[in-house]
């Protein structure tokens, strides 16, 4: 603020904010020149307020002709409830202070460095915005001291009626989360049923619960199912089954498999797949499941995987064919496949084990005991690796794969009837 300068005789409007409602009061100050005065120096010039209402700005500079011998303070203001405290310290030490009592006056502060207490009326309420039906309360605590001003607001939360306008929202926890599936799927299964009736496929005859024997003990029933899986990775169903049955003739239980040497143990097995690596498998689990399980199997996913040589798809199918439990689908490479193929997962997956948590998302629990069987029929049948027949499939139009290899075929047969056409002219 830049400096107030006055000479002796000259009158000083001063303009002060002090009130929340708008108010203005207005002080007028008489000031004349007195040897004794606190508020001039020797060079009767007036160098700053030292009010403690704060610092005056001029509003009117006009002198004025007629001086008193007193400082007088006046004060105008609209009649309210409330008390105003107003002091005037002076600057100078051992000079005694000069109070002037207003109207309305409760106490007076002596101390220079006092604050100056407003007192209000009542809180205001007032809706902060048109929609909403919170009310708010402004609170407004109005500190004086060197001119300063804290004002202070409270939120109060008040129920409203409902209008038309308001609606529920609800979080992103409680919103239920709209579930992926194909567009096609019921199509496409419907039809994979229709074209799996006959059940002639060699895993409807050769599957690990048929070749098991079921007329033996339960735990050793359940035994034979778990070799059967893991002699089935990597090896067709007829070789699994040609082996499980020399199996069987030899004795397939936990205590016969564990005095049987590895050599006659691995000519038993042999030709499936990586039939030197599962010897030493079906030698170290028949180890666990005797010292472990009393010469049973576990009855948890987790359990069965830690046995070794056996994964996720094993175990999978361990639990839905040995102990009549669905809490997963086994996924090998046929499913795996014709899932990609048929667009039955979110995104392409590499591995079996991302094809079944994509499964596991969408496809109705119902249909968990039965889909492995189905797609494994169905990939050994008609929907091969390698030169699937698109043609004789009832899903041709609407799968990718098969519209791709119906195309080509189509090119490849007019060619050969072209061919003909040329070598009959000729």
């Amino acid at each position: 603020m830049p400096r107030v300068t006055l000479s002796a005789g000259r009158t000083l409007l001063c303009q002060f904010w002090t009130d929340a409602r708008k108010r203005f009061v207005f002080i007028s100050l008489e000031l004349t020149k007195m040897e004794d005065s606190p508020y001039f120096q020797q060079n009767n010039k007036v160098t700053r307020s030292k009010l403690s209402l704060g610092r005056p700005t001029v509003s009117n500079q006009i002198l004025q002709p007629s001086l008193s011998k007193k400082l007088q303070v006046k004060i105008k203001e609209e009649p309210v409830d409330d008390s105003y405290v107003e002091t005037i310290s002076s600057v100078n030490q051992g000079r005694p202070e000069q109070l002037v009592k207003c109207e309305n006056i409760s106490s007076v502060i002596k101390s220079e460095t006092d604050v100056k207490e407003i007192k209000q009326e009542p809180l205001e309420c007032y809706h902060d915005n048109k929609d909403s039906g919170a009310m708010t309360t402004k609170t407004v605590l109005k500190t004086r001291k060197r001119g300063k001003q804290v004002i202070q607001y409270e939120t109060v939360s008040v129920k409203s009626e409902p209008t038309d306008t308001d609606f529920q929202t609800t979080s992103d926890d409680n919103r239920k989360k709209i579930k992926w599936e194909p567009p096609l799927w019921k199509t496409h299964l419907e039809n994979i049923i229709e074209m799996r009736k006959a059940w002639n496929a060699p895993v409807d005859t050769m599957g690990c619960d048929e070749i098991s024997d079921r007329h033996s003990k339960p735990e050793v029933y359940r035994y034979q199912v778990l070799l059967s899986l893991m002699l089935s990775s990597q090896t067709k169903d007829q070789v699994t089954s040609a082996a499980i049955s020399r199996l069987r003739s030899h004795g397939c239980t936990v205590d016969n498999i564990l005095n049987t040497p590895d050599d006659q143990l691995g000519k038993l097995i042999y030709p499936v797949g990586f039939w030197k690596k599962k010897v030493i498998y079906i030698k170290k689990t028949s180890a666990i499941l005797k010292d472990e399980y009393k010469s049973d199997i576990p009855n948890t996913v987790q359990d069965l995987c830690k046995l070794p040589g056996v994964g996720p798809k094993m175990a999978y199918l361990t639990m839905k064919c040995a102990w009549d439990q669905v809490v997963g689908i086994g996924v090998d490479t046929h499913v795996h496949r014709i899932s990609n193929w048929l667009g039955w997962v979110k995104k392409p997956t590499k591995v079996p084990e991302q094809t079944r948590i994509a499964l596991e998302e969408w496809l109705p629990r119902e249909h968990w005991k039965t889909i492995n069987h189905l797609l494994v029929g169905f990939g050994q049948q008609t929907c091969l690796p390698v030169r699937p027949k698109c043609a004789s499939c009832l899903n041709q139009q609407i799968c990718a794969v098969g519209r791709a290899n119906v195309k080509k075929m189509g090119v490849k047969i007019k060619k050969e009837n072209n061919m003909k056409i040329e070598k009959e002219e000729r």
